[in-house]
């Protein structure tokens, strides 16, 4: 057996080790795990893609789970990110770039960034010159960006399905510049219908086979004169904008209705009441872009995996229902709105029942 072969057979157990340095905040053993595989004989991509990238996963199962606090969580892939930057200046780790140039980064407003930092250092690794500007790019300087580099193309990360509508503007714009878009991350699902969906160019599942692609070229789709309208014609309807534009307002009226339906919010911490409004403003904000996508799947999605949150928390999830009633009621002159609550509540009946019947209880 190689070198190489022994160090691919002890991945299991390199994931132990790294995931028990970083949860435990230790940054110079996780770096030490790392630069050990790369001088045992672990490629680099593999290092990143099968040691490093399960890892953080499990970082985001555990929070999920409770078993991480959010400032826990941060710590722990604030670490990975760390480890990542160590690890592309590890002398395994140069080489030469001679395939051409990249721009990778996260849609505006996503501030997941740990699958766009994973996708440039493979391209980088594979011999593409990579400009990767991190979290949160505003289209009008994603494309000022593009004039200036002469990318050959772009790839663009979200992970939060609210995005998806700032992912559509930018895929647009590319495309109208004449840059083929790849997307990727879980915003766009598990089998990349969303991308599809907003005319993207091209969708991978996860970094090789975006980094596949990218090899083999990807063709621009034309899109001079094009408007997000043309890609999603149920918009004409007008429910999306007038929705989005009352999310504030929604917000505001679910929370007051709930303070009179259940008179012991009165008795909530300020700290109970923020979380509180804070799960109301996802729910109308997972209903606005499921109404942008038209697609029920993506809200019941986001209410299941919420009860599972909440339970975890020790949170009824139960206590879902009454905010989807009053939201129904706010909006039952839209009939797209009408119909994603009413599947949202029937994803939940066969949800455990619970005497508990609020959000936030357990903030």
């Amino acid at each position: 057996m190689t070198q190489s072969n022994r160090a691919t057979d002890d991945i299991p157990a390199l994931r132990d080790q790294l995931w028990t340095a970083v949860s435990a905040r230790d940054e110079f053993s996780a770096a030490d795990i790392v630069f050990a595989a790369l001088d045992g004989g672990l490629a680099a991509e593999t290092v990143l893609l099968d040691l490093i990238a399960p890892v953080q996963a499990t970082v985001g199962a555990e929070w999920a789970a409770n078993r991480l606090s959010v400032a826990q969580e941060h710590a722990a892939t604030a670490i990975t990110e760390r480890v990542i930057a160590a690890l592309a200046h590890h002398p395994a780790t140069r080489t030469t770039a001679s395939l051409g140039r990249i721009t990778v980064a996260c849609v505006d407003q996503e501030w997941h960034v740990m699958p766009a930092r994973l996708l440039a250092e493979v391209l980088t690794l594979r011999g593409w010159q990579v400009d990767f500007l991190g979290a949160q790019v505003p289209t009008p300087h994603l494309i000022a960006h593009l004039h200036h580099s002469g990318a050959d193309a772009v790839a663009l990360s979200s992970s939060i399905p609210t995005r998806l509508p700032a992912a559509h503007a930018a895929i647009t714009a590319c495309q109208a510049i004449g840059v083929p878009v790849l997307v990727g991350g879980a915003a766009f699902g598990p089998d990349g219908r969303y991308a599809r969906l907003l005319g993207a160019d091209a969708w991978a599942p996860d970094a090789r086979v975006a980094a596949q692609q990218l090899a083999d070229g990807i063709a621009v789709t034309p899109a001079t004169g094009r408007q997000q309208i043309d890609d999603l014609p149920h918009l004409a309807d007008q429910e999306y904008t007038l929705v989005a534009r009352s999310h504030d307002r929604l917000v505001r009226q679910v929370l007051t209705q709930l303070e009179v339906r259940f008179p012991a919010m009165a008795a909530y911490t300020a700290q109970q009441r923020e979380r509180t409004a804070e799960d109301i403003a996802h729910i109308v904000e997972f209903l606005t872009v499921a109404l942008y996508t038209d697609d029920d799947d993506l809200f019941t999605t986001f209410i299941t995996w919420t009860v599972g949150i909440l339970t975890a928390r020790r949170v009824p999830a139960q206590s879902l229902r009454p905010a989807l009633k009053i939201l129904a009621t706010e909006l039952k002159e839209f009939p797209r709105s009408t119909r994603l609550l009413d599947r949202a509540r029937f994803a939940l009946d066969s949800a455990p029942v619970s005497a508990g019947t609020h959000l936030g209880a357990t903030a």
